[in-house]
Order: C-alpha cells, then sequence, then structure tokens
C-alpha cells in the first residue's frame, strides 16, 4: 500500500451536526482504498454477510473489452478476495437476496456484459460467486438493434409475494418512452437461472443516456438517473397497478455536470436517503435527497439535503448500505468508483438528521 493510500485509510470526517443545515457540503475522506482494479472500474455492489457484517464483500466492475473484462469481489479491508475475467465489457453490477434456486434460496449478482447483450447471475456467499446463467447469460433487448440491444444499467427488485427477483435494465441509447426492460428471473428447472421479459418503461428526456439505476426493495420504487435531466421515479413491481405511471422527477437544477450512479440508503423504519453522484474531475459530489420525501408527500424528493464530497475523480458508480459493517463503518458504507485510482474508495455514511 503506498504512502498516499494509507493517509486515506481514515476515518470520515463529517461536519458537525450543531453546524449542519439542509444542503450542506460534507467532506469525507475514505477508510479504505481498494486494490487497483485493471483498466476501467465502473460500477460497485455490496453483498451483506447475514450473520458476520465485517465478512461482508464488496464487488466492482472492470468495464474493459474481453478478455480483459472483469467482476472484482472485494471484503471490506479492500483487498481482491476472487476476480471473473474473460466478461466482454461488464457494466453495472447489482445484488439481491432470496431467491428461489435449486429448490433454495440463494443469494444472487447479476451483471450486464454489454458487448454480448446479456445478463450474468452469480451465486454468490462468503467463499465468492459462481455462475448460475441458463445457457450462459441472459439475453436482453431482443430484436433491437446497435447500442438500443447493448445493457449498461442494473438494478434489481425482490417483492415480498414470492421468490421471484426482477432485474431492471437499461442501455446505452433508447427511445423516449420504454429506455428500461425488465426481467423476471428464475429458476429453469435445473438450478439455472433464466430472465423472461415483463414489461418496457420509462421516460427519457434524449440528453446523455440512461445507466444509473437503483431499487428501493422495501418500500417498491425504482430510480434511475437521466443524464442531462434528473432522477426519475416509478413503481419496481410490474404487477402494481400505477406501474405505469412516473411518481417523480427531480434533482434537475442542483446538478454541476450530469447525473451518474445513484444508490438508496434505506433505513428499517422507511427513512434514509437516495444518493446520486455528481461526476466532477479531482473531487465528485455526492447529492443527498430524502428516502420518505415530505410530509403528506413521499414522492417529494426535491430538496438537496445535503453534499457529499471526498476526493474521487470523476465517479460513475456508487453503492450505499445503512446496516452496520463492523467499527469502520459504523452507520454503513457508501463505495464510490475513483477514475484516477483505476479503485473504488469506502467511505463511512455519514450521520445525517
Amino acid at each position: 500500500m503506498s504512502n498516499s493510500t494509507r493517509t486515506q485509510a481514515v476515518l470520515a470526517i463529517l461536519v458537525p451536526l450543531s453546524i449542519w443545515s439542509a444542503g450542506s457540503m460534507i467532506d469525507l475522506r475514505p477508510v479504505v482504498a481498494t486494490e487497483v482494479v485493471g483498466e476501467d472500474p465502473d460500477d460497485p455492489a455490496v453483498w451483506l454477510h447475514p450473520t458476520d457484517p465485517e465478512r461482508s464483500l464488496v464487488l466492482g466492475t472492470d468495464k474493459t473489452a474481453a478478455p480483459n473484462g472483469g467482476l472484482y469481489v472485494f471484503g471490506v479491508d479492500g483487498k481482491t478476495r476472487q476476480r471473473i475475467t474473460g466478461l466482454d465489457r461488464p457494466n453495472n453490477v447489482d445484488v439481491e437476496y432470496g431467491l428461489m434456486a435449486d429448490g433454495r434460496r440463494v443469494d444472487i449478482a447479476v451483471l450486464t456484459e454489454r458487448y454480448q447483450k446479456r445478463l450474468r447471475i452469480y451465486r454468490i456467499d462468503e467463499s465468492g460467486l459462481t455462475e448460475i446463467s441458463a445457457g450462459g447469460g441472459i439475453a436482453v433487448f431482443s430484436g433491437q438493434e446497435d447500442e438500443q440491444a447493448a445493457p449498461m444499467g442494473n438494478a434489481l427488485y425482490r417483492p415480498p409475494r414470492d421468490g421471484a427477483v426482477f432485474a431492471v435494465v437499461g442501455r446505452k441509447t433508447g427511445p423516449h418512452e420504454g429506455y428500461l426492460w425488465q426481467y423476471r428471473l428464475e429458476d429453469d428447472g435445473t438450478g439455472k437461472v433464466k430472465g423472461t421479459k415483463v414489461r418496457e418503461f420509462g421516460r427519457f428526456s434524449g440528453t446523455g443516456e440512461i445507466e444509473a439505476i437503483a431499487v428501493d426493495d422495501a418500500l417498491g420504487y425504482v430510480y434511475y438517473a437521466d443524464e442531462g435531466d434528473g432522477i426519475h421515479k416509478w413503481h419496481a413491481d410490474p404487477e402494481q397497478p400505477d406501474a405505469g405511471r412516473e411518481l417523480a422527477h427531480f434533482g434537475r437544477e442542483s446538478f454541476k455536470a450530469d447525473r451518474e450512479g445513484i444508490a438508496v440508503y434505506a433505513r428499517p423504519d422507511g427513512t434514509g436517503y437516495i444518493v446520486c453522484t455528481d461526476p466532477l474531475e479531482s473531487n465528485s459530489e455526492y447529492r443527498v435527497f430524502r428516502r420518505e420525501g415530505t410530509p403528506g408527500n413521499p414522492h417529494d424528493h426535491s430538496e438537496v439535503l445535503a453534499v457529499l464530497r471526498g476526493g474521487a475523480d470523476s465517479t460513475d458508480g456508487i453503492e450505499a448500505v445503512s446496516a452496520s459493517l463492523g467499527a469502520r463503518f459504523p452507520h454503513g458504507i457508501l463505495v464510490t468508483m475513483n477514475s484516477t485510482g483505476r479503485n473504488f474508495l469506502f467511505f463511512a455514511f455519514p450521520k445525517l438528521p
């Protein structure tokens, strides 16, 4: 570990609550900087260990064409535990819990493999990842051409009614309506996982692209970042009676660059935060909105509650988890991609009012 990395690996510096106010800039310092990721780190995800949070895993993509593209698995200490290689421009990765497969509930990681136009599904536990994709991968955006068929963003949703998991998938470019496609993931009868398309949804401004997607499992919402236009909110459940209606459109004016990685910091009581990246050079910012909205309007996320920053460069993907991951991450973790260092930074999530 270099001296500069050692200097980074300190606890977060937070604005004291006594001087905190809405919209405050909060400077953090990373607790951990991971080992270098190949050529082009992009998107992280966190798998929470069921009994020992300090044995949780952080996943991160190396968004490079085959044979160098890969998926990295880190411990919460930032050290590499596993590397899956040979992927063809893996873009985004997400984690979900409790998919019924091979007669039991398993946790999964789902990856978009952009150049192969498919999803890759992996069973995940403390020993690492094992692929369980039916046919070696689930084809997406069938019938589309060129970049409209190239998957990028990916977020997972598990409704409470059964053991299925849904993948919400974005692409490099798409139409003004129906930019996102949603797939039901389930056992194909052999213990492998297949995918079935269930809907197209999501408005697009036509400016930039839609890559970053996040799902709030507990409240049943999906958020996606329309890079040049704002953050959109829809129901995550395709069977919800109001699934075809947009619920909110916010974060339209407060960004300096565009809108990239998005994450939901979900507390068990229904409160928490929606965090979205403003990918600035040398010191990306993360704009924080209230998850629960305002009194009487759960879809009012207009106020920027706080702005976090921590020295990461041109950040695309982020992830946030509210569960404690041990003494270094007592209120959860914020994981950000760091372009210059070709790695990921782990921050102790600040304790906001």
